[in-house]
Order: structure tokens, then C-alpha cells, then sequence
């Protein structure tokens, strides 16, 4: 995918491209920093949530990107403003599962999740699926809330015993 315009909010341009090898470092920073806050406030800590993606080490992205996972970059002008990746729902047939969508917190309220939210959809279904799945901190009702508000609908919740929260499941048809 080349770089695509998605929007101008505030006189800020957005685009979107394809994550390549070069940018995995810093968008693991931009994940991290992303998912931090909520980490924060739901008391996450590598100690009691190491899997959570506010700790999530640069490895694990770059293992992601050689398996060959789709991965996109959201930019601001030339400074890397959000991120999301799709894999392929194991549970749900059809379905590609959303992962990691984070904007860096100078670059919110303007759209830009939204905008992602919708690039994914339509990754989605160019890769053959018929839904978007997603996985959030079920607490998260600000979360959950937003992604209601954008199409999604909640099929469901599940406790996990190393996870110190209940998961929620959303999806919505692409």
C-alpha cells in the first residue's frame, strides 16, 4: 500500500501507509505510548499485566511483522501519529482481529481513531473478511463506548486468569 491521504483536521494532513522494517522500532514506542495511560489507570503494571501492550518489548512487534501480519503506519505530516495491525480471529470464522490500534496522545481528538478504525475495516475486507473483531478491557467503558458509537457490537466477555481484568469482545460487519 502507498502512502494514502485519510483526512486534514486543524490543519494537521493524516495519511496512512504500510508499516516497512525500518519503522518497527518506533512504532513500538508508539504503541507503548499509546497504551500507557490506560495501563495507568487501570493499575497495570509489568509485574501484574506483563503481557499488556503498554509493555509490549520491540520483539514482539517484529516478530508480528516477519510472520507477515498487515501493519499500518498513521502519520502526521512526516511524524508517526498511530498504528494498527490486523491477524486473522482464530475463533471467528470470516473475521480479521484488530490489534493495537493506538494514537499517540498529542494526535487524538482530532479523528484520527476513527480514521483507523475505518482503514481497518477496509483492510479487512480486502484480505477476505466478512467482520472486524476486537478484544478490549471490558472496564474500559470508555473504550467500549467508542467503539459502539462506531459500528461495533458486543458478542461477549471472558476472565482470564493471568489477566488482572475481564475481556470484552466487540465486532462489527466490513
Amino acid at each position: 500500500m502507498e502512502k494514502q491521504f485519510l483526512f486534514e483536521a486543524e490543519g494537521i494532513s493524516f495519511s496512512l501507509r504500510r508499516l516497512v522494517e525500518k519503522d518497527l522500532s518506533r512504532c513500538a514506542e508508539v504503541i507503548r505510548e499509546s497504551f500507557i495511560g490506560v495501563a495507568e489507570e487501570f493499575g497495570l503494571t509489568p509485574g501484574n499485566c506483563p503481557a499488556n501492550t503498554a509493555f509490549m518489548p520491540d520483539g514482539q512487534l517484529k516478530g508480528k511483522f516477519a510472520e507477515g501480519l498487515p501493519m499500518f503506519l498513521a502519520l502526521a505530516g512526516d511524524a508517526f501519529a498511530g498504528f494498527f495491525m490486523l491477524e486473522e480471529d482464530r475463533f471467528v470464522e470470516g473475521a480479521q482481529m484488530l490489534k493495537k490500534l493506538a494514537v499517540l496522545p498529542a494526535f487524538r481528538h482530532h479523528g484520527l481513531g476513527k480514521a483507523l478504525l475505518e482503514a481497518a475495516a477496509e483492510q479487512a475486507r480486502v484480505l477476505g473478511a466478512k467482520k472486524l473483531t476486537i478484544g478490549i478491557i471490558e472496564e474500559n467503558t470508555q473504550l467500549k463506548n467508542w467503539y459502539l458509537a462506531n459500528g461495533f457490537i458486543h458478542t461477549g466477555t471472558k476472565r482470564f486468569n493471568h489477566l488482572p481484568f475481564t475481556v470484552g469482545y466487540m465486532e462489527k460487519i466490513v
